[in-house]
């Protein structure tokens, strides 16, 4: 089958025809419906995941059609619609017991232990398989593992409350222009903060207020008090973020466009004003199946800026990078 292979670190990628995967014990293949592509991809390439094995399948986040089940393996069946979480759990430990997935000490991430899902066909661990409710796009369903999922998870940590108010940056980008729509689903009133005056009409039918520039923090004052912000680019925001807070404000960080530089926090800023900042980047299942079930009401709409194939994976990159799109690039094999 094809498929996109990193073979080292800092190397690239390339398309290579490897062989089909066969189901092991307690594993599934699917046919991959859609995959997407992520910032986080650029961060592999560049070598920022220590855990990485190569060569590995580029990818981690699928929504396909199960073909192939191994050995015990139960509840799923040739046919089923799933997704997979970002990782294989082990699925016995303290952690996954307690339906905290995420902090399993013996998980595997698809895409850097295991073969991620830039291929025709996907082996996965069945301790990461989840299945599609039906009448589920792929489209939807495949924004669940890495970024409505995660944002959910992420808005349930900062405890957000009916009501409250959000602040997302970098709104019109594939994790932002979802936030908002995972916050509104929650119950929250919505700010988007945009650097394109014409990014800003799109983001005006996700969000009740919408700020363009680089400078946001005193407008957002002026909208509300603003209790939770999350933010999806990092260090360029990060200090306005702050700022825009009201007192017990809380930062979801899931940005950080460049790992390489640092912030200076002035930490008697976050004391006084009893602020927190949760760092974030995962998902469990029970979240993951809390934003299938409100894509499938259609509470989040999917917002897809173009697909490519695996032979445009270049171009995919290409518009991944463009800062003129809104919404996900998706593959489809």
């Amino acid at each position: 089958m094809k498929a996109v292979v990193v073979t080292g670190k800092k190397e690239g990628y390339k398309i290579r025809d490897i062989e089909d995967p066969r189901p092991g014990k307690g594993e599934v293949v699917i046919r991959v419906d859609r995959a997407a592509l992520c910032y986080r991809d650029l961060l592999q390439l560049e070598g920022y995941y220590p855990r990485m094995k190569y060569p590995v399948v580029l990818g981690h986040e699928v929504v396909g059609t199960i073909e192939e089940v191994g050995e015990d393996v139960e509840g799923f069946n040739e046919g089923d619609k799933v997704i997979s979480m970002l990782y294989a759990p082990d699925g016995t430990c303290s952690y996954c017991k307690a339906g905290e997935e995420a902090y399993c000490h013996a998980r595997l991430g698809y895409s850097e232990e295991l073969n991620g899902f830039f291929a025709e066909k996907a082996l996965i661990k069945v301790t990461s398989l989840i299945k599609v409710p039906k009448g589920t796009s792929d489209e939807g369903a495949v924004l669940v593992p890495c970024v409505t999922g995660m944002l959910y998870r992420g808005l349930m940590r900062a405890k957000l409350r009916e009501g409250e108010t959000v602040l997302v940056t970098g709104a019109s980008g594939g994790v932002g222009i979802h936030a908002l729509q995972v916050a509104k689903a929650l119950g929250a009133k919505v700010i988007a903060v945009t650097t394109s005056e014409e990014k800003s009409k799109t983001l005006s039918s996700f969000a009740d207020h919408v700020i363009v520039g680089r400078k946001f923090a005193d407008e957002a004052k002026k909208l509300d008090d603003v209790n939770v912000v999350i933010d999806t680019v990092g260090t360029p925001t990060f200090d306005e973020a702050l700022k825009s807070l009201w007192m017990g404000g809380r930062i979801v960080q899931i940005g950080n466009v460049n790992p390489a530089e640092g912030y200076n926090l002035k930490l008697g800023y976050m004391i006084l004003k009893d602020i927190e900042i949760i760092g974030h980047a995962s998902a469990t299942r029970k979240d993951d199946e809390a934003a299938l079930k409100l894509t499938a009401e259609g509470k989040i709409k999917p917002v897809i800026a173009g697909t490519v194939s695996i032979d445009e994976i270049d171009k995919g990159y290409e518009m991944l990078k463009d800062k003129n799109k809104i919404g996900k690039i998706l593959l489809k094999p």
